[in-house]
């Protein structure tokens, strides 16, 4: 762990581990989006460019773990499981299926506003900030429905068996900004992002 600690998921009650593992990892992205927006504001409130190789770190931690792990094992594994116990939620399971078919296009939509913004300066941060504030709004949409709709029905609905598999997938997981220690070839890149978010999030100065 590299001085990161998650928000209490308040969740103890859940017996299945793929469920605990969902909620944290949505806690931790939640967090890391919402502390990206209030390092922009701090800069902007300062009249300074914020550190463009931090946001860019945090932007590449999106694409490799949300999009490339989380989701898919969210879109295989457990929106088919429910889908084969059950036909109630198929209209909102097409579409969180359809808001991670087009996760790297939106991610890669945001590198790009990022990188004009460090190559063209002041005229290109509304730009950012504002493409960073839909993405934001729209990522925390997609997991509140996820934890409001799905997870609920799929406690309803999934079996044993169901559930040991899933646990199993997600366990594999190991999100560093949920606690886990980093793959060695990770680590230079989540101490970056420690050291960066503020605290109580991470180890960098309180905002606000």
């Amino acid at each position: 762990m590299l001085g990161f600690t998650p928000p209490p998921t308040g969740i103890s009650h859940m017996s299945h581990e793929s469920l605990r593992i969902i909620r944290e990892e949505h806690q931790a992205l939640a967090a890391m989006l919402r502390s990206m927006a209030l390092l922009l504001a701090e800069h902007r409130k300062r009249g300074t460019s914020p550190d463009f190789g931090v946001l860019r770190a945090m932007l590449f931690y999106l694409d490799e773990f949300p999009e490339r792990l989380h989701h898919t094992k969210e879109s295989e594994l457990l929106f088919p499981k429910v889908r084969v116990r059950t036909g109630d939620l198929a209209d909102v399971l097409d579409k969180l299926d359809h808001d991670h078919e087009r996760g790297e296009q939106a991610i890669r939509a945001l590198e790009h506003a990022l990188l004009a913004y460090e190559m063209m300066g002041e005229s290109r941060r509304e730009a950012f900030e504002q493409a960073l504030a839909r993405y934001t709004d729209a990522y925390l949409s997609h997991m509140r429905i996820e934890e409001q709709d799905v997870l609920p029905l799929a406690q309803r609905v999934l079996t044993e068996a169901d559930w040991n598999e899933l646990d199993a997938a997600f366990a594999t997981n190991r999100d560093p900004l949920t606690g886990h220690k980093p793959e060695a070839a990770y680590e230079g890149l989540f101490t970056r992002i420690v050291n960066a978010l503020p605290a109580p999030l991470g180890l960098g100065p309180a905002l606000g």
